[in-house]
C-alpha cells in the first residue's frame, strides 16, 4: 500500500488533458480542421509517403473512420492520395505544401496556448515534465496495454 496520499496519476492527467483538448480545439477550427485531421497531417508530415493502413496503425485509427478525414483533407488541399503502381487498390498518402503549411501554423497554436499552461512551473520541471512525457508517449502502444494485464 502506498505510504503517500498522492492521488493517481489518471485523476490528476484527466483534468489537464480536458483543458487542453478544450485549448486547442479553437486553434484547431480556426484552420478548418479536425482533430483527427491534424494527427494525420502531423503524421505525413513526418513520413512522407504511407498507405493509409499503415497510417491509421501509427495514429491508432481505425482504417476505415478515417477515410472521411483523408477525403476532407484531400477536399482542402491539404494532402494528395495516390493509386501505388504497384497494387491499384492501395492508396499512397502524401502531405501537399499547403498541408505542411497548416500543420505548423496549428502547431504553433497549440505550442502557444501549452506555454501558458507550462509556464505555471519552474523551468527545470517544465522541461523534465514534457521529457518524461515524451518518454511515456513513445512506449510501444502493446507495453501501454500490457500495463492493464498486471
Amino acid at each position: 500500500m502506498p505510504s503517500d496520499d498522492r492521488r493517481d496519476l489518471a485523476a490528476m492527467m484527466y483534468p489537464v488533458v480536458r483543458a487542453l483538448l478544450a485549448v486547442e480545439q479553437p486553434v484547431l477550427d480556426a484552420h478548418g480542421v479536425a482533430m483527427w485531421g491534424y494527427s494525420v497531417l502531423t503524421a505525413l508530415d513526418r513520413t512522407p509517403i504511407r498507405t493509409q493502413a499503415a497510417l491509421a496503425e501509427a495514429i491508432g485509427a481505425d482504417k476505415t473512420r478515417i477515410i472521411g478525414t483523408l477525403d476532407e483533407l484531400q477536399d482542402a488541399g491539404l494532402i494528395t492520395r495516390t493509386p501505388d503502381p504497384d497494387d491499384r487498390r492501395v492508396r499512397l498518402l502524401a502531405i501537399t505544401d499547403e498541408g505542411r503549411r497548416v500543420r505548423r501554423a496549428i502547431t504553433a497554436g497549440i505550442r502557444s496556448r501549452e506555454d501558458r499552461l507550462l509556464s505555471r512551473l519552474p523551468a527545470t520541471d517544465r522541461r523534465g515534465f514534457v521529457r518524461a512525457l515524451t518518454e511515456l508517449s513513445a512506449l510501444p502502444p502493446d507495453e501501454l496495454a500490457n500495463l492493464a494485464d498486471d
